[in-house]
């Protein structure tokens, strides 16, 4: 039986114990003791009460809840009280009461007190402050609740994955039904569905980052359900328990496809760019070496034009000379060909005959397309003459034909045959098709074949510019391209240029041939750095009959007109020279003579001389290594020009 305050003529428990000890007792304890009656008045409080109240026990006893605490938190005690008491067993519960620092939670005990009839006379109640306790509760659920609603509105994936002792997945956010295509509850029901999830090549990295001393990042690939494949960026920790041993893993995936596709398109276009760089520094090298190698074919050539013409087409040694003037052309060619591949030869139209460009193209490629290609012609006769510039056609050919080879690896069948066609309108096409038997393509690739950068070849294998390239080329002839192709079936690129005996305008018909002296005393200043081949010229102008001048170098040109006050009828200049280009060389001559006649020789033919102007639009010029009639032809020409 409870001890406390007892009826009138019952012998009180507090007697038997001391209430003085009692009291002591419940005075130094930090919870708060109290007792009150059936009606609800204080019989009792402890010096707790008293501190956390701000009243002395005397002030309190007779009082009730009404009278101490506002209304409501008065009622709800009061209730309380009435259920200990009804109940007649001690009772638990949450009660909340006004403090200092604002309203404050108890946990209480209470518990009636019975006499010795049965009945229930008071209820003592024992009250642990628990506020702190029930703040951080409160804290940690609103922190909960906060990383919940963030977790669950997150773009990127956060996740904790149980290893140890079971593995399973125990949590996923919302974002992870977008980004890998399925619900959590499938990952929560399978937890090898993450892992079997996690493309092949990928999996042992994966596994290994779960199992990591140290929190890391790394990107995997994953296949979703459409069978997309997507770029995840997981940056993960270790959970360990009290014995260091890995139970869980847990993280952020994020979806890194875009990231990953831009910088894929970034790469792929940085190669695109160092192999466009690649080419233009080719260009220069190929132009340089151009230079140099075609003045030394000019001289080659020149004398073996003088010899020849010395010799007469009766005496033995006359095929000698001609074969040196042929080893010389071929040496010219070599030129041309190394700056049709590195995209470096000027725009030259000319009349062509389409058989004799495709017989030389198959005579010039047909070793280094390997043994295992058959490589025939199937050229119609009597074909009419296009106009093109020669070394673009040539372009457009061996790309074709250099895509034929890599569509065989395992040899085949290489056809390259021209016919004559005749449009719908009436008007005749000269037709030129390279058809290879290798293994074609497929209809997505043959519709994006024309397009700039697009290449089915590896990575650093070709910049996907060849047929592009083709088109425009075409195109500007006036021409079509067209190919046509099925998988395991070959391929047939087809050319189609307007058929004409007549040139095209702008391009120039041949001069008539000179005379073999047709120089008649007619002055010619030659100004060309390269003694070899100045004094070549100069010895071909003078057996025609011409009077010469000449200079090393511009700056000594100028002085000996100058300061000696040359005369002279035109110029014959090189390009490239030092110190001072010929264009430059003739805009200063002609600041006196606006009508002196220039003819520009060259053996670079990338374009613009380095260092120095452009060539003048429409300028005439003749390209190292020359023969002594094509010189002798435009001199000539130009001179007739002026008298008229």
């Amino acid at each position: 039986m409870s001890g406390g305050e007892v009826k009138p003529g019952t012998t009180s428990p507090l007697a038997e114990i001391g209430r003085d000890q009692l009291m002591a007792l419940i005075d130094h304890t930090s919870a708060v003791i109290y007792m009150r009656d059936a009606d609800g008045r204080y019989l009792l409080v402890n010096r707790e009460y008293e501190r956390l109240f701000g009243l002395r026990r005397e002030d309190i006893v007779g009082l009730t809840d009404h009278d101490l605490f506002p209304r409501d938190i008065a009622d709800a005690f009061r209730q309380n009280d009435l259920e200990a008491l009804a109940g007649g067993v001690p009772v638990q519960m949450e009660e909340e009461a006004p403090g200092e620092d604002g309203s404050r939670a108890y946990i209480t005990v209470k518990f009636p007190l019975i006499d010795a009839d049965g009945h229930a006379y008071a209820v003592a109640g024992i009250s642990t402050d628990i506020t702190k306790r029930s703040r951080a509760e409160a804290a940690l659920r609103d922190s909960e609740e906060r990383f919940r609603l963030l977790a669950e509105h997150a773009q990127d994936i956060i996740f904790r994955y149980r290893l140890e002792p079971e593995p399973g997945m125990e949590y996923l956010s919302r974002a992870v039904e977008s980004i890998t295509g399925r619900r959590a509850e499938e990952y929560y029901a399978n937890p090898r569905l993450i892992l079997d999830s996690v493309l092949p090549d990928d999996l042992a990295l994966f596994e290994q980052s779960w199992r990591a001393l140290r929190t890391g990042t790394i990107t995997f690939r994953l296949r979703r359900p459409d069978s997309e494949i997507v770029y995840i960026e997981q940056r993960a920790g270790r959970v360990t328990d009290e014995n260091g041993r890995v139970v869980a893993v847990e993280g952020i995936l994020r979806d890194v496809s875009e990231r990953i596709a831009a910088e894929q398109e970034r790469n792929e276009l940085e190669q695109q760019l160092r192999q466009s760089e690649r080419l233009d520094s080719l260009g220069q090298l190929a132009g340089g070496i151009a230079h140099d190698f075609n003045n030394i074919l000019a001289v080659i050539s020149g004398y073996a034009d003088m010899l020849a013409d010395e010799l007469g087409e009766e005496h033995p040694g006359h095929a000698d000379a001609a074969g040196i003037k042929q080893a010389a052309n071929r040496g010219s060619a070599l030129t041309r060909q190394l700056l049709i591949f590195s995209r470096s030869e000027p725009s030259r139209p000319e009349v062509l005959d389409l058989n004799v460009v495709a017989a030389d193209t198959q005579r010039l490629l047909a070793r280094t397309l390997g043994e295992d290609i058959e490589f025939v012609t199937d050229l119609a006769s009597g074909l009419p003459p296009v106009v093109m510039d020669r070394s673009k056609l040539e372009q457009v050919m061996m790309n074709a034909v250099l895509n034929s080879r890599a569509a065989m690896p395992d040899g085949g069948r290489l056809t390259v045959a021209t016919s004559l066609e005749q449009t719908a309108g009436g008007e005749r096409q000269v037709c030129l098709s390279i058809t290879d038997t290798g293994c074609g393509m497929p209809p997505e690739v043959l519709a994006r074949a024309f397009e700039p950068f697009f290449t089915t070849r590896g990575r650093g294998s070709g910049t996907g510019l060849g047929l592009a390239t083709a088109y425009g080329v075409v195109t500007d002839a006036g021409g079509t391209i067209s190919l046509e192709s099925e998988q395991d079936r070959g391929t047939t690129l087809r050319v189609r240029l307007p058929a004409g005996a007549e040139a095209a305008p702008g391009v120039s018909p041949a001069a008539p041939a000179a005379p073999a002296r047709s120089g008649h005393g007619r002055k010619v200043f030659v100004v060309e750095d390269e003694e070899a081949v100045r004094a070549i010229v100069c010895r071909l102008l003078g057996k025609a009959g011409y009077e010469v001048a000449s200079a090393p170098h511009p700056q000594e040109a100028l002085r000996m007109y100058r300061e000696e006050g040359l005369t002279f009828d035109m110029l014959l200049s090189d390009v490239i020279m030092p110190g001072m280009s010929g264009t430059q060389l003739a805009a200063e001559l002609r600041q006196d003579r606006p009508d002196l006649p220039v003819l520009f020789m060259s053996g670079y033919t990338s374009g613009p001389a380095p260092g120095g102007q452009a060539i003048p639009e429409n300028a005439p010029l003749i390209h190292k290594p020359f023969d002594s009639q094509t010189l002798l032809n435009e001199v000539h020409s130009l001179l007739a020009q002026r008298i008229h």
